[in-house]
């Protein structure tokens, strides 16, 4: 399919062909809220850890006698009920991965690229970069690209660009390997260089 590409100043520079294979998709809910899902769930730690009643030191001896005290029977000190006690279910290590096999993956990440450039919030630039490693320069690039909550995607991002750009809040700078679908959706608009968007195919396609 044929794409407009823009510079930074949103003026039209020409046009790119980019995969049907990919920009075409029809957008697939369900798939992209699994990988999404899956996504952040292997983010998670998994390293909580608490102590059940057998875990915590000490109460190996009966506080009192079983009968005769008046007080309510008890065979440990170290009981969930008692300050100090185990943890009744107590929390322990485990690991948040959900299996999510390449071709749901891949799909998944057709979906929304081509859902974000159906609603227009993928605009496709002929390249970008910046002269030196300003903040300043970051913030100019941005209010010419439609301002911030912005990822931009590059095959090589330049160490200008990154310098440029990373103390800027609700910015984004991914190279193509580390695009992800959970980063495609937080921000309100995705800004592609050519290179990178015709690279895709070979990644998605």
């Amino acid at each position: 399919m044929q794409v407009t590409v823009f510079n930074t100043n949103k003026e039209s520079v020409g046009q790119c062909n980019l995969s049907d294979e990919i920009f075409t998709t029809a957008y697939n809910e369900p798939l992209v809220h699994q990988v999404v899902t899956a996504y952040m769930a292997g983010g998670r730690a998994g390293t909580v850890a608490q102590k059940n009643r057998a875990a915590v030191r000490g109460g190996g001896k009966k506080p009192w006698k079983q009968k005769g005290t008046g007080r309510a029977r008890a065979g440990t000190i170290r009981s969930p009920i008692w300050r100090g006690g185990g943890r009744t279910f107590a929390a322990q290590p485990r690991s948040y991965v959900q299996k999510v096999n390449r071709k749901m993956y891949a799909g998944a990440m057709r979906s929304v690229l081509a859902e974000l450039l159906r609603i227009e919030r993928l605009t496709i630039v002929e390249s970008i970069d910046l002269e030196a490693p300003r903040t300043k320069l970051g913030k100019q690039l941005l209010n010419l690209l439609g301002g911030d909550d912005t990822l931009i995607i590059s095959n090589n991002p330049t160490e200008n660009l990154y310098l440029g750009l990373r103390n800027l809040p609700r910015v984004g700078l991914l190279d193509v390997p580390a695009m992800n679908p959970v980063d495609l959706l937080r921000y309100e608009r995705v800004v592609m260089t050519r290179e990178a968007a015709e690279s895709l195919e070979e990644m998605l396609g």
